[in-house]
């Protein structure tokens, strides 16, 4: 017997039925259709899966779907305005802060949360904002460098 929630995501408002054991992550993905929400780990160590719920970074793996009920959710696809991209979201790209791409999502949702929180983040600020995002392709210098450049953008 399912159990019918809503909630807004991306600025949509959504009205669906799910499981009361449904993770976040798979009612975002299965039945919204959300893709950009990246599963890996499941346990909440990795990141891949981070959005922003009610304005805080959150794995959305260890968050139950039934949870979220009357929450304001954000995913990677709602940080672009329309067809122009978000700072953090451009500076990866101009920075060259990908390689293979499956962490992305989750890094540019935290650093888009740290970037509405404080203008002028130190470098301790971004390594504590994506200290719950693993990338095991590359090293982080990019991804620092990204952060920096958006924020210069932004200000």
């Amino acid at each position: 017997m399912g159990l019918e929630i809503k909630l807004t995501v991306n600025g949509n408002t959504h009205t669906a039925e799910l499981e009361p054991s449904t993770a976040l992550v798979d009612f975002l993905r299965d039945t919204l259709g959300y893709k950009g929400v990246k599963l890996c780990c499941n346990t909440g160590e990795c990141g891949a899966c981070t959005i922003i719920m009610d304005g805080k970074p959150v794995n959305s793996c260890v968050v139950l779907g039934a949870d979220a009920a009357g929450a304001d959710l954000v995913t990677v696809e709602g940080i672009a305005d329309g067809d122009e991209l978000h700072p953090v979201q451009q500076a990866f790209i101009d920075t060259g802060a990908v390689q293979c791409g499956y962490c992305t999502p989750g890094f540019i949702v935290s650093l888009k949360a740290l970037l509405d929180r404080t203008k002028s983040p130190t470098a301790e600020d971004v390594e504590e904002a994506i200290s719950g995002n693993i990338c095991r392709c590359t090293g982080y210098t990019k991804i620092f460098d990204a952060v920096d450049l958006a924020a210069k953008r932004m200000s």
